[in-house]
């Protein structure tokens, strides 16, 4: 579980860098409208926002993803964005087996419509299956607009792991 984790963070170390690598800050802000409407940057800092929501969770025992950080300078600046994974990793690196299993609350919003909150029991390998699969996600974003933007990506970026193993059971994933 924490060796898949730590892969997921090193997916978006490897995109950052080599924008970095390519200085090239100005994709990484860039909305590629009418395609998309959040640049690369925006689905990066969405990505940390939820991590940093979780390592406060665990510190407080209560995880709410609404609460976020909402770093804009984490979507402009490619550097930032790096750093901040750097941070999640050596807090994933830092966790025990053990700590998998220790029960937390979500709390979270529910309705588009007016303010209800849900409160639900959870555990910190349930919601590290959460932060993961919900970068992936976005890293699939990022990739399409990257795609886009000209700028190389290994096959097997931003794809989930259920996908991967059909992928590698019917053609070369790199």
């Amino acid at each position: 579980m924490l060796t898949s984790q730590l892969e997921i963070i090193e997916q978006g170390q490897y995109y950052l860098n080599t924008l970095i690598n390519k200085n090239n800050n100005e994709d990484y802000c860039k909305v590629l409208s009418p395609l998309f409407i959040s640049s690369a940057g925006a689905h990066m800092r969405h990505i940390i926002d939820h991590y940093l929501a979780l390592i406060t969770g665990f510190q407080s025992g209560k995880v709410d993803y609404d609460v976020r950080h909402r770093n804009a300078k984490v979507e402009q600046e490619p550097q930032l964005a790096l750093e901040k994974l750097a941070q999640i990793s050596y807090w994933l690196k830092s966790l025990a087996g053990t700590d998998l299993t220790r029960m937390l609350t979500l709390s979270t919003e529910v309705s588009v419509h007016a303010q209800k909150v849900q409160s639900v029991p959870t555990s910190l390998a349930r919601e590290l299956v959460f932060t993961g699969s919900h970068a992936v996600h976005h890293y699939a974003m990022i990739a399409q607009i990257a795609q886009q933007q000209k700028m190389a990506l290994p096959s097997s970026f931003g794809i989930a792991p259920a996908t991967a193993t059909h992928l590698r059971t019917t053609q070369k994933l790199t």
